[in-house]
């Protein structure tokens, strides 16, 4: 299919949530795989579960109005693998099995009822597949439950679940925040796993999480607006939690950037968050936009899958959809490690990796008009959706492909970049984005060059080899860019024909 890669037919996930009923379609089942389509409902089936035992029916006439639209979606996009699950309201409420049946039937699909253990474990899953090497706890907080277990790498542990969702607080107390902090403190105050977080990451995971993110970054006038591996310190988001679930939300400054019917479970999410932070004592909090439908998703994957970098699987696709040459990118990278091995310049096993993918994703703005392809490329790193990778790798990466544009022209920045830019990822951008520019006028972006045209420093010298036909690549603008980076390594540049 025209703009789309082939990575098999597209799948579904419709997750029938406690506040939310979503469908997600993907591209396909890989790695990194990309949402085509991504549509909620706030339904709100777990709203009074927890005090009458059951589905509210206006709830579940919105639900079932919604998947039907759901089944026709996936009809007209001919998508033949659907993967229903259902969560904590469904399996607590004694109306729930005769709600899922009724479900069943629009979607012609099986719904797995998940167990608080699976959809622990499929949310650990989730940051497994979505944060680089993470070490901490992570929380899924839903409308019914909060889920929580230990992830280190790709290794889960036995997770646990609690009834401290948005919804669940307000049904159990009546809508008072009074009555929710000892539900609250009372849950937290005997449990082994809060003597595990000490020092390490709490991973964030739930829409109403990502709504209290979205209303600190706006807040705070953070200049990025990814949720995906937002961090905030523990300090930070201790105090700031408690400011919100301690006001009233509507006189909050910026309230306007959180969905209407989502304010009223920002004081509830506030207060499990604050509580969260006070007993597991992390040293910060990062928010993962990638939960239980991404977990499982990565549950199907075999294991070689399983263990390919998903950031540079996504910078792979994106070469292969909007490059000139998709494989002068995978030279750019061999082209660069020789350069940068014979340098004498400290590289980390962690930049190498986002070096590579910034290669892949160097000429994804070639199409854009000449005056605003760095521009472009760098909106498109910056704010795409790209996950194992935190904000100021996304930083180095985009402005590395933006001076490969524009020169080396750093008044051009735009002042939100410049904001995450420290002066150490600023020097090193400018050394790739360099070494980049000399790369692009031999190649003019086509494969089969670089092979041929090493770069490396030799006896305390830059030096390029233009050799054989490739001597005719030869001109004053090669001698210019080749003084430039040599300047950036404090070398002499030589040019060798």
């Amino acid at each position: 299919m025209k703009g789309r890669l082939d990575h098999g037919p597209a799948i579904a996930v419709i997750d029938v949530g406690s506040n939310s009923v979503r469908l997600v379609i993907y591209e396909g089942l890989t790695r990194s795989p990309t949402p085509i389509f991504n549509e909620k409902v706030l339904a709100g089936l777990g709203r009074q579960v927890q005090t009458t035992g059951l589905l509210a029916q206006d709830a579940i006439d919105t639900a079932l109005r919604a998947l039907v639209r759901f089944k026709a979606l996936c009809d007209i996009q001919h998508v033949r693998t659907i993967y229903p699950i259902a969560t904590a309201a469904c399996r607590d409420a004694r109306n729930g099995r005769a709600f899922i049946s009724a479900a069943e039937r629009i979607l012609g699909s099986k719904i797995e009822i998940l167990s608080g253990k699976r959809e622990a474990q499929l949310t650990a899953f989730g940051v497994v597949s979505g944060i680089h090497k993470p070490d901490g706890i992570v929380g899924d907080l839903g409308g019914g439950s909060l889920e929580l277990v230990d992830v280190r790498g790709a290794s889960v542990r036995r997770g646990l679940t609690l009834p401290l969702g948005g919804l669940a607080l307000q049904d159990l107390t009546g809508r008072s925040i009074k009555k929710a902090e000892k539900l609250v403190e009372q849950a937290f105050s005997d449990l082994d796993i809060m003597n595990a977080g000490t020092g390490r990451t709490f991973y964030a995971v739930g829409g109403t999480w990502r709504a209290l993110a979205r209303l600190h970054m706006w807040q705070t006038g953070y200049p990025f607006h990814v949720m995906h591996n937002y961090r905030i310190s523990a300090r930070e988001a201790l105090e700031f939690s408690r400011l919100v679930h301690r006001v009233d939300t509507e006189t909050l400054s910026k309230i306007e950037v959180v969905n209407s019917a989502r304010r009223p479970l920002l004081p509830y999410a506030a207060l499990v968050l604050e509580n969260l932070v006070r007993s597991l004592r992390p040293k910060d909090v990062i928010i993962s936009a990638m939960g239980v439908r991404e977990g499982l998703l990565y549950s199907l994957l075999d294991a070689p899958e399983r263990a390919r970098d998903p950031l540079i699987s996504a910078a792979a696709d994106l070469n292969v959809l909007r490059s000139r040459a998709p494989r002068h990118g995978e030279e750019l990278i061999e082209w660069t490690d020789r350069f940068i091995a014979s340098s004498g310049l400290d590289e980390t096993g962690e930049e190498q990796r986002l070096r590579h993918a910034a290669c892949l994703l160097a000429d994804i703005g070639w199409r854009a008009h000449p005056d605003y392809r760095g521009e472009q490329a760098m909106n498109i790193i910056a704010h795409g959706p790209f996950v194992a990778i935190d904000h100021p790798s996304r930083t180095y990466i985009a402005l590395s492909v933006f001076l490969r544009h524009t020169g080396l022209n750093e008044e051009e920045l735009p002042s939100r970049i410049r904001e995450l830019a420290t002066p150490y990822i600023l020097d090193r951008a400018r050394v790739l984005g360099a070494a980049m520019r000399v790369a692009y006028i031999l190649t003019a972006g086509q494969d089969g060059v670089l092979p041929h045209v090493p770069l490396r420093v030799v006896r305390g010298k830059l030096v390029l080899k233009l050799t054989g036909p490739y001597a005719k690549l030869f001109t004053e603008r090669v001698s210019g860019r080749m003084r430039q980076l040599a300047r950036l390594i404090g070398r002499e540049a030589v040019v060798e024909t």
